[in-house]
């Protein structure tokens, strides 16, 4: 298949190697950007990467930390979001239900174990400081 920069023929097989890594509770980390000039390429990679659920990118360069680090990182919003996940699970759970509304949205453990890998994550950068 051709290299493109959408990916498009890799998105099966790299789609595969993310539920591979998340069935067996690993950590995965999406393959190099070989352009070291291509900044707005490296960052699309990067987001294509994190939302296809890679935690983080094999880098080659220094000069390509601070845009993964940027794009992998938890924002404020998505961690204020899975504390309210969380918060509301726990409640529910506790009066006995089995799913509960967050924001409009149906919430159940599903999505609070991706919030507490979120919070993990968030963990993992404040204490690498």
């Amino acid at each position: 298949m051709r290299h493109t920069p959408d990916r498009i023929g890799m998105l099966v097989p790299l789609s595969l190697c993310v539920m591979a890594a998340r069935v067996h509770g690993l950590d995965i980390v999406d393959g190099v950007y070989l352009d070291l000039e291509n900044a707005e390429g490296f960052e699309a990679a990067c987001i294509q990467g994190r939302d296809m659920g890679f935690d983080g990118k094999t880098l080659i360069h220094p000069k390509q930390i601070a845009a993964s680090n940027q794009v992998f990182a938890p924002s404020e919003a998505e961690i204020q979001h899975a504390e309210k996940v969380i918060q509301a699970w726990d409640e529910a759970q506790q009066a006995g239900k089995g799913v509960v509304v967050v924001n409009g949205r149906l919430i159940e453990n599903l999505h609070v174990e991706e919030a507490k890998r979120m919070l993990a994550l968030r963990d993992a950068i404040q204490n690498r400081a």
